[in-house]
């Protein structure tokens, strides 16, 4: 089957890929013909992801899926949550994102810095539209960590592990991570459909 992952995010991409391995064909927003930053101006991750896959349907009229992730802390109410990717300004930028995340939680222990990761993933074939949603807990370190992985990954270690996920390979984070998790539950959905 072919269908569009819905990004433009190479890390994201190279993520799912790794996850899929053969299974799909997946191809890019570029090889449909979007070019254009698609719209992230809903106040949820499942809003965020089906936005972007309707708007990819819409617009392109291929099957697809998109994802978004928030990241969300405890000590925070659950923020950064659905503005993870802006949390420090519309820069989107992951240093400035993990230093204001610190800044926030200089006076909290490391103990008590539960959060976790959740990722949403819309599909839309045909048929119809699904979700697909993939959790991680852990805590937030009070220092980076790693130099792999992207975003918030080297300040959040998962909960039974003694890495952070910029300190995993791509093999060691696609067995606990948030997206990976998602995406299998894709694949089966997709595989047994």
């Amino acid at each position: 089957m072919t269908i569009c992952f819905a990004t433009n995010n190479s890390h994201k991409l190279e993520e799912v890929r790794a996850v899929l391995g053969e299974a799909l064909h997946l191809k890019t927003l570029s090889e449909i013909g979007c070019l254009q930053e698609l719209p992230e101006t809903q106040d949820t991750v499942e809003g965020n992801a089906k936005q972007k896959a309707h708007y990819v349907w819409d617009h392109f009229n291929v099957p697809c899926f998109a994802d978004d992730t928030g990241l969300e802390v405890d000590a925070l109410h659950c923020a950064p949550g659905v503005h993870s990717a802006r949390f420090a300004g519309p820069q989107r930028s992951s240093e400035d994102n993990i230093a204001l995340l610190l800044d926030k939680l200089k006076d909290i222990p490391e103990r008590q810095r539960l959060a976790q990761f959740r990722t949403v993933i819309a599909l839309i074939l045909p048929q119809g539209e699904w979700l697909f949603e993939g959790v991680v807990k852990g805590t937030i370190l009070g220092h980076r960590r790693g130099k792999g992985g992207f975003g918030y990954d080297p300040v959040f270690q998962p909960q039974g592990s003694h890495k952070t996920l910029a300190e995993m390979t791509m093999m060691e984070k696609n067995e606990v991570s948030h997206r990976a998790i998602a995406v299998k539950k894709l694949a089966e959905f997709l595989q047994t459909s």
